[in-house]
């Protein structure tokens, strides 16, 4: 009786030997081996067998992970106080970098993220925020992918999320958008106004070369002004028109 005890005893610590020994790695993973607390090897996908007690192994994902960087609040350079947040892609490329070199290289990454977007930000002013994004964006990523590289990381893209500001600054842009509209407005009626006194003087000049021009202009004025069907209608004789007939009169009677 005892000795089938012990036998049942002896399978069981067999069985999870072997249960303990095997470990399969997803495509995606990968498994960071130690050897009585130092590094071994960088195993996987697929079976791996370790030996009990001596060797452990630490599994590492491949994957590209998301992360949101929580909101910060920055002051730009021209101090508006506003909050950002953005979200960081990055993946392992080196596991066992990822397990040696850094604690929790995710709770890294976004630690990191979150003190490198403060201090990229804070040294721009918030036109730049809103207008340059995408340049922010590589700024930010170059300098996490420069420090996680010693973490096996790789900083795969940054993007900035939103940026938020209060009531108060809102409306003083607002007020800044509207200024500026009006601005261009009055800059694009004055150039059209000049580019019409350019035009009308042109055509003085060439209307002045020719009398019978002139004439046939204000005749053609007249036939105009009748057109709009008014009451009573003003209309001074021009001195070269009356000229014209006066000399014709003259010829006449001689």
């Amino acid at each position: 009786m005892i000795l089938e005890y012990m036998v049942g005893l002896l399978l069981t610590f067999v069985v999870l030997l072997v249960v303990y020994a095997i470990r399969i790695l997803r495509e995606y993973e990968r498994g960071v081996v130690f050897l009585l607390g130092r590094f071994q090897s960088v195993k996987g996908p697929g079976l791996v067998i370790i030996i009990p007690f001596l060797q452990t192994v630490e599994k590492v994902d491949l994957r590209t992970v998301v992360m949101d960087v929580p909101s910060q609040d920055v002051i730009s350079r021209d101090n508006v106080s506003v909050k950002v947040n953005a979200v960081v892609y990055f993946r392992v490329i080196d596991p066992q970098k990822a397990i040696i070199n850094v604690e929790h290289y995710g709770e890294a990454v976004s630690q990191l993220a979150q003190t490198t977007l403060r201090s990229i930000l804070g040294k721009h002013e918030l036109d730049e925020m809103l207008a340059e994004r995408d340049k922010l964006n590589q700024d930010i990523q170059d300098i996490l992918d420069k420090t996680s590289d010693s973490w096996g990381i790789k900083i795969s893209n940054v993007e900035i999320k939103h940026v938020d500001l209060d009531e108060s600054m809102v409306r003083a842009i607002a007020r800044q958008a509207e200024a500026e509209r009006s601005r261009r407005a009055k800059v694009i009626h004055a150039m059209g106004e000049f580019e019409a006194s350019k035009q009308l003087t042109e055509a003085a000049d060439e209307l002045s070369k020719n009398p019978n021009a002139m004439t046939l202009r204000y005749l053609q004025t007249l036939i105009d002004i009748a057109g709009e069907k008014n009451s009573t209608i003003v209309f001074p004789l021009p001195v070269d028109l009356i000229s014209s007939v006066l000399k014709q009169f003259n010829a006449a009677n001689k």
